[in-house]
């Protein structure tokens, strides 16, 4: 789902102008990108949490060269944790598949 297919989505339930619900849409989104540019924890509730993480410093491998180690700098990244109502629909997705996938026998 793109940003153009909710917008269509929200005006076709909320009979709202399209151009009115774009900007409600990119000004929400905008709002959570500078919370969270700024360290910022958002919350959303029954949806997910958006907060900012640093990554310790590691030490990889070259794929080509396996013998050769690479440092891997700490770096900060955005981490989203999915809600409660979230992760059980992607869950019920996710047997729903497993289930299609396997034929009738059900996973142990």
């Amino acid at each position: 789902m793109t940003k153009r297919d909710l917008v269509s989505r929200i005006s076709n339930e909320t009979g709202m102008i399209q151009m009115d619900v774009q900007k409600v849409v990119q000004l929400t989104l905008d709002g959570i990108s500078d919370a969270v540019a700024h360290g910022h924890k958002v919350e959303l509730r029954n949806f997910g949490v958006f907060e900012v993480r640093t990554r310790k410093p590691r030490v990889g491998r070259n794929p080509n060269e396996p013998n050769t180690n690479v440092s891997i700098p700490s770096r900060t990244v955005v981490r989203f944790k999915p809600g409660k109502e979230m992760r059980e629909s992607v869950r019920k997705l996710g047997s729903a598949r497993d289930g299609a996938s396997s034929g009738s026998r059900p996973k142990p």
